[in-house]
């Protein structure tokens, strides 16, 4: 082990997760992080603890791997230093675990092989596997084009409305639109669904559909856990979340905005014998939810990177940057799997305090979270003491204020 070891991480993305990364990293080591996106999004933007390269194309292919290799080239090519390459969307998952051989050569690429990602990446593929690991998911319809005649699907469904609806590929669904598009559906009859995916078919879109039985539930009764998964397949640490508020905007249904950290040693066991079984290394991140039919919490999907929100885990004192550096840049031997469980819990929080108060379920976990507030134990990713210029202050202020806005627009629509 080597804790003097040169190191510079390099995030692919400009958005909240790469803020969260890079902010991470700042706190464990002090270090700056490079980031290379396609774009500039507002969460790095004006920022000290990560420099952003904007390069246009460069969440595809080609322009993606001629990029990296000119990059190992010409700026990243000290025998002395080691480089961490960690991708901070599905996009760039993808395209790591795709060209990991390659990028292996002259990055640290802590990412699964891309057979196993395709297999994980799907939600069909996903949910077999769920079936030969025992894991519980909610009851599931996978629907093709092949099987819709004049638009519209020619049988019925195995199970009753309301029906939640999702693609299998969500890179795929970044490219198409339509009117309704959201990131994900809750279809309350058979015309709403027949209209939804009549229109997601002529969008172009082609592969397939999720259709799933709607566990009922607010958002309170959602699970998201963050993991961390070592080069030699142990399980270094898991840390799960409790939301209590989801964003309700149609490009961002189900994202995260209020999180509280929850111990459950049965969900733990559960996902650490997943990942050793299948021999996966890296981030992994879970959304479930709690079914209060059969008490059991049914597995969504894993992402295979640490999540958008993932930063609660941070906040609550399992830095996501000190387990994949202790593991791939210094090397340091596993010991035992750390299990959140703060000891001072803070609630992390993606929108101002006046929409969590305002829109969050009235129960007992708001009154906790109510109580957290009150003993300043919360925080949020993108106000960052250190790193808050007047620039990036005013920005950040007026990103967290679009929020009031968007609950008050949608949220009665996506409850009702």
């Amino acid at each position: 082990m080597n804790e003097k070891q040169k190191f510079v991480p390099i995030l692919l993305g400009s958005d909240i997760n790469v803020y969260g990364m890079s902010r991470s990293f700042h706190e464990a080591y002090g270090i700056v992080s490079e980031a290379y996106a396609g774009l500039q999004l507002a969460p790095t933007k004006y920022s000290k603890i990560v420099n952003v390269h904007i390069v246009p194309g460069f969440d595809k292919d080609p322009v993606f791997i001629e990029q990296m290799r000119e990059l190992a080239k010409n700026t990243y090519n000290d025998p002395a230093t080691k480089y961490l390459l960690i991708a901070c969307g599905d996009g760039y998952a993808e395209l790591v675990s795709q060209h990991k051989e390659e990028l292996s050569k002259w990055f640290i690429c802590p990412y699964i092989d891309f057979e196993l990602l395709q297999r994980l990446i799907s939600k069909v593929s996903f949910y077999d596997i769920c079936e030969k690991y025992d894991l519980p998911y909610p009851n599931t319809f996978i629907i093709t084009e092949e099987m819709l005649e004049a638009g519209k699907l020619k049988q019925d469904l195995p199970f009753d409305f309301p029906v939640a609806l999702k693609p299998a590929n969500s890179v795929e669904w970044l490219s198409i639109d339509f009117e309704g598009r959201k990131k994900a559906f809750i279809l309350d009859t058979r015309d709403e669904f027949d209209t939804i995916i009549e229109r997601i078919y002529q969008a172009g879109y082609t592969s397939e559909m999720i259709a799933q039985d709607f566990i009922p539930g607010d958002d309170s009764n959602m699970r998201v856990l963050n993991a961390y998964v070592d080069q030699h397949h142990h399980v270094r640490m898991m840390c799960l979340g409790h939301p209590l508020l989801e964003d309700p905007s149609p490009e961002a249904i189900g994202n995260y905005v209020a999180i509280m950290p929850e111990y459950n040693e049965k969900i733990y066991q559960t996902i650490k014998s997943f990942l050793e079984k299948i021999n996966y290394t890296g981030f992994a991140n879970f959304d479930m939810k709690y079914d209060p039919r059969d008490g059991e919490y049914k597995l969504f999907e894993i992402n295979l990177r640490q999540g958008r929100s993932s930063f609660f885990a941070t906040l609550n004192g399992f830095n996501l940057a000190q387990y994949v550096t202790e593991d791939r840049v210094f090397e340091k031997p596993f010991t035992e799997t750390v299990y959140g469980k703060a000891e001072k819990a803070m609630l992390w929080m993606g929108v101002p305090k006046g929409v969590f108060v305002k829109f969050a379920r009235d129960n007992a976990d708001k009154k906790q979270a109510l109580e957290l507030i009150k003993k300043n134990q919360w925080g949020t990713t993108v106000f960052y003491k250190n790193d808050m210029s007047l620039m990036r202050w005013i920005l950040m202020k007026y990103m967290f204020s679009k929020y009031k806005g968007r609950f008050d627009l949608f949220f009665k629509e996506k409850e009702g």
